[in-house]
Formats: structure tokens, sequence, C-alpha cells
């Protein structure tokens, strides 16, 4: 990304550029913090993508922001063939996670207006497009545009085998009869809630880097259980708001599934026993 100089910097839409610094942003975009017009600014660039390419993650920051502490989306565009966001910067600080464990609980609390699954717009991820459709059934929802994608591509990247289809396949069925029988809110949901996509500022919880959607909102608590990060206080102060349904850790095991084959599918086989270790409990 040669092109990302002083002369690129300067055609953003602030009247006077004062420095552009790179600071780390996850494996996705490159980062920089921008001094320009009397304050400090966040920008993501993506290189050889329209400036559409932010426009699900504006989408969740705006949906999100409504009810709880996000990054402000400032500016969008494209220019030389780079796509960036612009977002105001956030200086870290200290925190508490029964402060995060309300702010996730107000955001699951909100509802879909239609009462339906889905979002505004669809994911276009490095794997695969997340086909965000609305959809009045969460278990129709989950199994056909979250699981069988995914699983086709992890098959299409010689990750998956007869053993890890058929228990699978059973996986499917539970899940689904479970849901025929159990009604589910369509809570708005961060969709990547692990604990980079959380910070403190203000001594306040954000949410950053959202892939929002409406669904169960199980869906989000398991990815909050996959990699760590989020404590008891978290939980408690969550539950304290919004008790969580009897029985959700015997459901938590089929979200986890996603996420770890969504890895197994990115960075390969060192994902694999994680995968295995869940779909022998079906």
């Amino acid at each position: 990304m040669s092109k990302l100089n002083q002369a690129w910097f300067a055609q953003l839409p602030f009247k006077k550029l004062d420095s552009f610094q790179p600071v780390s942003g996850g494996d996705i975009n490159e980062s920089y913090r921008i001094e320009a017009d009397g304050h400090s600014y966040f920008i993501k660039i993506q290189p050889n993508q329209p400036a559409t390419y932010f426009q699900h993650e504006i989408n969740g920051l705006k949906a999100i922001g409504k009810v709880t502490n996000t990054p402000t989306p400032l500016h969008n565009g494209v220019i030389d063939d780079n796509a960036y966001l612009v977002l105001n910067w956030l200086d870290e600080s200290a925190g508490s996670q029964a402060a995060l464990g309300r702010a996730v609980a107000t955001m699951h609390q909100q509802e879909s207006a239609n009462g339906q699954f889905g979002f505004v717009d669809n994911h276009r991820t490095k794997a695969l497009v997340k086909d965000n459709s609305w959809n009045q059934s969460w278990a129709d929802f989950y199994v056909n545009q979250r699981l069988l994608p995914e699983v086709k591509v992890a098959a299409e990247r010689g990750r998956w085998n007869r053993w890890r289809q058929e228990h699978f396949d059973q996986l499917i069925k539970q899940f689904t009869a479970y849901y025929q029988e159990h009604t589910v809110k369509p809570s708005l949901l961060h969709g990547d809630l692990w604990a980079g996509n959380f910070m403190f500022a203000n001594n306040e919880p954000y949410l950053i880097d959202p892939d929002a959607v409406y669904g169960d909102r199980e869906f989000d608590l398991a990815m909050t259980t996959v990699f760590g990060g989020f404590d008891q206080e978290f939980y408690q102060a969550y539950a304290a708001q919004y008790p969580f349904t009897p029985g959700i850790n015997d459901r938590l095991p089929w979200y986890r599934f996603y996420y770890l084959c969504m890895h197994l599918v990115l960075f390969g086989e060192s994902y694999g026993g994680a995968v295995d270790q869940i779909l022998s409990q079906y």
C-alpha cells in the first residue's frame, strides 16, 4: 500500500491535516491515527475496494450506537482505489466488566422493528458473503444463512470430512428440533463479540468493529466464552439486567461451533480439535 503517503492523506475531507501514524487495528485493515483540524481520528483503510466496503460496519455502529457507546462513523469514501472509514479517536481508560455486561444487555434488549432475523445489508468477509436477508424463522436463518454456507467453504478448502458431517447433521437436527418448540427474540447482536472488540474509554465500555445482525442473543453470548476476556462480573451484571434463559449452557455449544468453524475455515486445522470437541457432543 505504497500509495498511502502524505499526498493520499491530504485528500481526506479535513481542512488541515497535521499528522498520520500507523496503529495496530486487527488483521483486516490498515489503521492510522490522524491529527487534523484540532482533533484526533482513527482511520481504517482497505485497498482495492469501493467505499461501500465499510457500509455494513457503518450500519452496525449506527444501530448499536443508538443504545450504547460505539465509535462514531464520520467520513467514508474511496481515494485512489483505497476505501476508508474515519471514526473519532478513543483514548483507552480503565473500566468495569459490570458496565460492559450492562451495555451488552442493553444492546440485546433492542429487537428488530419487523420482528424478523437478519440485518439491513449483507456482509462480505474474506471467506464468504454472509446472507442477512430477513427471515421469520431463527432456526432457518441460523442453519441456512450461517451454518451451511460456512461448512460448504470448509469442505471446499479440504477442512471437512465424513465424521464431521455426520455429527454436524446431528447438531442441526437437535438445533432445529429445539427451536420448533421454543421461541426466540430477534435481538440486536454485535456479531463478533470477543475481547478484541470492546474497549474502555472515558471510563466507559465501547463496542467496536461490529458485524451486526438481529438474532438469538445466545449467539453473541457464546462468542464471549470462546476466547475469554469476559469475567463473572460481566455475566452477573448482564443477568441482573436481562436474565439468562434457563438451560443456556446446554445451547451455547451449537453457537460456539459457528465461530470455531469460521476459524477452521480461515486459519486451518489448528482449530480442528476445538471443532471436533463440539461436534462430538452431537
